[in-house]
């Protein structure tokens, strides 16, 4: 190898990726906007051109930032790795031995001149070693064909004692420009609340300590210039893909330079690494685009284009947890599946409450056996009557968890994590049972696999309801976070290899576990326990930033809410629902048979345009008014559109104005056609343009204009005023 440096310039989806090889780690040049097919000798006057002057009070050479922050270049940030021998150790110095593209050796050429190598979409990885600390590394960078970047680490220890690792963490260089950041927090039922400040010098660290997610996770830490918004302003966003305790940060020194990073957040002790073992990152994904919206399609691509993702129109589903709770039995069961599968449900789930001495929430977790008090035939007359009517069947589990008062509890105490000779506190009085535990997991697998295989179960909501506090492994105690992340992600993995076709939800007290790791292995989230459409219209929002809609189960609840109490129209309620993967969790048994006749509508209405609204390219209207919030998804080959105008308050004006179609070709012409379905919103005061009610049909298309995409995307069309908690919605089709 030379001293020369070779430029790596990986490009996709209008993204280029620049990254520096030299004697060192690796560092990246650009992160952005596309910046063409450019020369070996323009890469390396970017490279030169990004380097910083030698500051007065800092070190004779310039600092250069790489992937993984090294403090022996002058870098007073946060460190990449930390760790050591026991003192010893714990300031590596990595040198670069070998680099690949697309399993291609790279490396720079002989004299003294810079070398390129191009590619895209494509996989960069570097391999770099420290003999002195015993420490050898791979870097991998990816830059996918939706022009994501991720990129994550292995270490391995090489030397003959061991090491303990306290932190490994990646972090992307982002431009001055970016001096506005937006990440989210939030709690039980209002998960994902946007909140933005300034990118000041220093360290806006977020922490996530649940042992799972978390609902008040930073989801996607964004960095851009400011006053981004939906469609405008240069933004970078990174993500962790991990649904462990994990750790997002922006930081910008005082001398310049500003950085997206994040990983795994180790607990002390957690990770040590005997000789020859190793230890892998989980993935950081960033996202580049002009405004909020392409951050958020990059991920929606990125997810759609792998093998694993849903294939099939997502299936109308119906869960049973606020119709019935624990209160289980086989006839009113059957009864309310027969009345779903008449209205077109096609997917009917059963909640918590169906196995062992589970009859309310204070026990049985761990015992996966059906109960025979309240099922004495077990589950076949249910799951038969089911599939008999054309639905899926689905049903609940916990698998992670266990209830003190279980059989599987007190036969095996020590299955409980702990530490310090103590139990946890109890959280819905429960503990967490020790997936790391060879003995345990085999248990908990195996009786899950024999409810599978003798019930035709075609979907698992897969629950987890509490935090990991104290979670220590017996007998030891030593912190069990990472350790049961991967053997959750292991039993996973396990259970859809023995059931293929199997589909399996992420819920966790609500939306508490939604990241990219779990997502690797499950085909939608539960976006929240609060299914009040008003707080709906901004969970769905902000989910969106990082999932695609039909990744995110979004149900129509019952009139009045069960988390807020609030009391709202059906078609509120269905118009919210409409935007995601659409169910229903409300007792149909007690519907009016006029409100089964308008979900039908409904669900007819999202059956005719789920192609559109589960492919399509989502669009967040940038609204004045924070009383209206307005969403689109329009077809990729903007042929068609759906929107909908949702007005959560009274307005500060009467007249909204006009409302603008973002999205639409502005070189083809479009019919903007208002739907109403069943009956008017409530309050609706429609506008001229709208013309004419065409029909009594269930679903109403009103006769609406016809424009050119760039008017409707540039001046728009008179709002139509409705109360608050309604919407309206507008189909939108290419003319000709």
């Amino acid at each position: 190898m030379t001293g020369a440096p070779l430029l790596a310039h990986l490009r996709a989806a209008g993204v280029s990726l620049v990254v520096e090889l030299t004697d060192g780690l690796p560092a990246v040049v650009h992160w952005g906007a596309d910046l063409g097919d450019l020369p070996a000798s323009d890469l390396a006057c970017l490279a030169l051109a990004g380097r910083n002057a030698v500051v007065p009070g800092g070190v004779d050479d310039p600092v250069r930032l790489a992937v993984l922050p090294e403090h022996h270049t002058g870098w007073v940030g946060r460190p990449g790795i930390s760790g050591s021998r026991h003192g010893s150790d714990w300031s590596p110095l990595f040198r670069r031995w070998e680099a690949r593209l697309d399993g291609v050796v790279v490396d720079a050429g002989p004299g003294e001149g810079a070398s390129a190598v191009t590619g895209g979409p494509g996989v960069l990885e570097v391999r770099a070693s420290d003999p002195v600390a015993g420490l050898d590394l791979v870097l991998q960078f990816e830059l996918t064909g939706a022009g994501i970047v991720r990129c994550r680490a292995e270490l391995a220890n090489s030397a003959a004692d061991d090491y303990h690792l306290d932190d490994l963490v990646l972090a992307l260089p982002v431009p001055p420009v970016a001096r506005e950041l937006l990440d989210f927090g939030g709690y039980w039922a209002r998960e994902r609340v946007p909140q933005r400040r300034d990118f000041t010098v220093g360290t806006h660290l977020r922490e996530g300590r649940h042992g799972r997610t978390g609902a008040d996770a930073a989801t996607v830490l964004h960095a851009g210039v400011p006053g981004f918004g939906f469609a405008s302003g240069e933004v970078w966003g990174v993500h962790v893909g991990w649904s462990g305790n994990h750790t997002h940060y922006a930081e910008r020194s005082a001398t310049g330079g500003q950085v997206l990073g994040g990983g795994e957040l180790l607990l002390p002790g957690e990770v040590v690494l005997g000789p020859g073992q190793t230890y892998v990152t989980p993935w950081l994904y960033g996202s580049y685009g002009v405004g909020l919206d392409e951050v958020a399609r990059r991920f929606h691509r990125y997810l759609r284009a792998r093998p694993q993702h849903p294939a099939s129109p997502r299936p109308v589903t119906l869960n049973v947890w606020e119709a019935v709770y624990f209160d289980h039995a086989a006839a009113p069961l059957i009864e309310l599946a027969e009345k779903a599968a008449a209205i077109g449900v096609e997917r009917f789930v059963l909640d918590d409450g169906w196995f062992s001495s589970r009859r309310d929430e204070h026990s049985g977790l761990g015992d996966w056996t059906v109960s025979a008090d309240v099922w004495p035939d077990g589950l076949h007359p249910l799951v038969n009557r089911v599939r008999d009517l054309g639905m899926q069947f689905g049903l609940w589990f916990e698998p992670e968890m266990i209830s003190p008062d279980s059989d599987v509890a007190r036969a095996h105490p020590e299955w409980i994590l702990g530490t310090g000779g103590r139990l946890p506190l109890e959280a819905r009085s429960q503990q967490v049972i020790d997936l790391a535990n060879p003995e345990c997991y085999a248990h908990i697998r195996d009786a899950l696999l024999a409810l599978l295989a003798e019930y035709d179960i075609g979907y698992l909501k897969w629950d987890h309801n509490r935090d990991l506090v104290d979670a220590g492994l017996p007998p030891s105690g030593r912190p069990g976070v990472h350790a049961q992340t991967l053997a959750v992600y292991r039993l996973i993995d396990e259970l859809k290899a023995a059931q293929p076709g199997l589909e399996i939800e992420s819920c966790s007290s609500g939306g508490a576990r939604v990241d990219l790791g779990i997502l690797e292995r499950t085909d939608r989230v539960w976006v929240s326990d609060c299914i009040d459409p008003h707080e709906r219209q901004q969970l769905l929002r902000w989910t969106t930033q990082l999932i695609p809609p039909e990744l995110m189960g979004s149900h129509i609840a019952s009139g009045t809410s069960h988390t807020t109490g609030r009391t709202h129209d059906l078609d509120f309620r269905a118009a919210t629902a409409l935007f995601g993967h659409l169910g229903i969790e409300w007792d149909l048994r007690r519907a009016t048979p006029e409100e089964l006749a308008e979900l039908t509508a409904w669900i007819g209405l999202y059956r005719e345009h789920r192609s559109l609204l589960h492919g399509g390219d989502l669009v967040r209207v940038d609204c004045p008014d924070a009383a209206l919030v307005a969403t689109g998804v329009v077809a990729l080959d903007r042929s068609r559109a759906l929107y909908s105008f949702a007005r959560l308050d009274v307005a500060q004006t009467s007249l909204l104005g006009r409302l603008r179609f973002p999205g639409l070709d502005p070189h083809y012409r479009y019919r903007v056609v208002p739907v109403t379905v069943w009956r008017r919103p409530s309050g609706l005061r429609a506008p001229l343009w709208w013309g004419a009610a065409a029909g009594a049909s269930p679903v109403t298309r009103w006769a609406g204009v016809e424009l050119a995409g760039s008017a409707l995307a540039g001046c728009g069309l008179m709002d139509a005023p409705v109360h608050p908690d309604h919407a309206v919605l507008y189909l939108v089709d290419r003319v000709g």
